[in-house]
């Protein structure tokens, strides 16, 4: 064991001062998570400005998503060791600046190391967002503040690509920067003025290898997730990023286990049913929430022919309903239990899946999906708030850091995970059923057909071809309904985990 050294006890924040501070965190994360989906709405604006191919455009996005899971561990430790106020004082320093540099950029390459820059002043800010939370807040009002905070990570992506798409129908794509520098700068003033600095008191070195192993393993498995499906599962460069992304890893996990006091993340915590709980829950949830835009959106557009605002508009229903839930699950918590609010959320995230794989139609239109979104808002905001709480709970004070830096990898994998998997089972699908289609149909007009709905539509729209159109819309329902419900079966898997081995016991570790 390293020696500590004690400090005396700080004088406790007043519920003004509370507000303040969750408001300030709150604000940068809103920053932080407007930034990874609010570029995807002005993709063919961006391919103009800058001359630009569709994968140069992909990478622009992507690499903010990759910089920032990547370096979550290794800053999230960083900001205990140097205190958590400087740590996001730093963050929103760099991202605004980053953020300006974008909303500028002259050319593509500027466009990526700009990106690049944002991702990673966005890994000093999410970890330390939840950390200055459970850190600063007593324990009878941590609960509520986790709330607030979760409902902002799982809605304010929604919120946030809404407010993009506004401001690109407005204005042009360079006022998207605008918001998240508006963000930081309100952030900023508040942090200045009310967040408490807080640090790890321990003497122990800083983990260098567990950080860059744990790095390493990251970008090598989410460039799988992230690219395998443009370029195929087998192709050389998946190949390598997943090898690489293994065998680090492997090495990463060693090394902490051989590191035991002294390791980056302890990673012997994961026996227990809290920590594993919560991360496999939200692992599921995320990646079941990301997947599900990537079926919605197409649906929104290109089935019912809505423009991108009013698509994302349709989408704020799940999202305000998902933010309010995330701040009554506590209460619900308190009565019942972890498990029992995990379980009845994921049970209720289930029968939204079910809903919509049950009653989507070409001619059903919107309110035919209305009441399963419902119903995944509500159930993904009960299950998010108690798995972030059991996951955060596992380290102590000290290690927060590290513990709002594994919550927050956690959502990014199950992010890419389920953009990959629902998005291939949605394509496998829509292909399947258009090949019944196609008979008859000149081959460049089916080849095209095939790629995806948006090219089926367009086709058909400029060879005069309706029925082109309507065959390429009910094989997306087609391939709709077999990604819900192999959604549905891994929510009624993560239902019996849950159900059986989820956390019993909440903050033991800093208790």
């Amino acid at each position: 064991m390293h020696p500590t050294t004690t400090h005396p006890q700080p004088t406790p924040p007043t519920p003004r001062q509370l507000r303040t501070i969750l408001t300030a965190v709150c604000v940068a994360l809103m920053a932080v998570i407007a930034s990874v989906s609010g570029l995807s709405v002005a993709q063919p604006d961006l391919a103009v400005a800058f001359d630009a191919s569709q994968t140069t455009i992909l990478w622009v996005i992507n690499i903010y998503t990759l910089t920032l899971a990547a370096l979550l561990l290794p800053l999230g430790a960083l900001g205990d060791r140097l205190g958590r106020k400087p740590t996001l004082i730093t963050g929103l320093a760099v991202f605004g600046v980053a953020s300006a540099a974008a909303g500028l950029a002259p050319s593509a390459e500027v466009m990526l190391a700009a990106r690049l820059l944002s991702g990673a002043g966005a890994a000093m800010i999410m970890p330390v967002t939840l950390a200055v939370i459970t850190s600063t807040f007593p324990k009878e009002e941590r609960g509520r503040a986790i709330g607030v905070w979760t409902g902002v990570a799982g809605g304010g992506g929604i919120l946030g690509m809404f407010l993009s798409a506004a401001l690109v129908d407005l204005a042009t794509w360079r006022w998207l920067f605008a918001l998240p520098v508006l963000l930081v700068a309100v952030s900023l003033v508040m942090a200045l003025r009310a967040v408490p600095n807080s640090r790890e008191s321990s003497a122990r070195p800083y983990d260098t290898v567990g950080a860059l192993t744990s790095a390493v393993a990251v970008v090598g498995l989410i460039y799988v997730l992230q690219e395998a499906p443009e370029h195929g599962w087998l192709a050389p460069a998946t190949l390598l990023a997943l090898a690489v992304g293994l065998t680090a890893t492997v090495c990463f996990v060693a090394w902490e286990l051989r590191r035991r006091d002294a390791a980056l993340l302890d990673v012997r915590l994961f026996r227990e049913r809290a920590l594993a709980g919560g991360s496999v829950t939200l692992l599921a949830v995320f990646g079941v929430q990301a997947g599900i835009f990537v079926v919605l959106f197409p649906f929104l557009q290109a089935v019912l022919g809505w423009s991108g605002l009013l698509s994302t508009l349709a989408l704020m229903p799940m999202a305000v309903l998902m933010m309010a839930s995330s701040g009554l699950a506590p209460r619900l918590t308190a009565r019942v239990g972890a498990r029992a609010t995990m379980a009845t959320g994921v049970l209720l995230s289930a029968a939204g899946l079910a809903l919509m794989a049950a009653l989507v139609s070409v001619d059903g239109g919107y309110p035919a999906i209305l009441p399963g979104m419902l119903a995944m808002g509500l159930g993904m905001g009960l299950a998010m708030t108690p798995s972030t709480e059991a996951i955060t709970g596992s380290l102590p004070t000290e290690r927060q850091g590290v513990a709002s830096a594994l919550n927050d990898v956690t959502r990014e994998f199950g992010t890419a995970l389920g953009v990959a998997l629902l998005g291939a089972l949605l394509s496998s699908g829509y292909r399947d059923a258009m090949a019944d289609h196609l008979t008859g149909v000149p081959a460049d007009t089916a080849d095209t057909a095939r790629q995806g709905i948006a090219h089926a539509v367009g086709t058909a729209d400029a060879t005069g071809t309706p029925a082109l159109a309507h065959a390429a819309r009910q094989s997306f329902v087609d391939g709709w309904q077999q990604a819900m419900w192999v959604g549905v079966a891994v929510m009624a898997a993560l239902f019996l985990y849950v159900a059986t081995r989820g956390p019993a016991h909440q903050d033991r570790a800093r208790n």
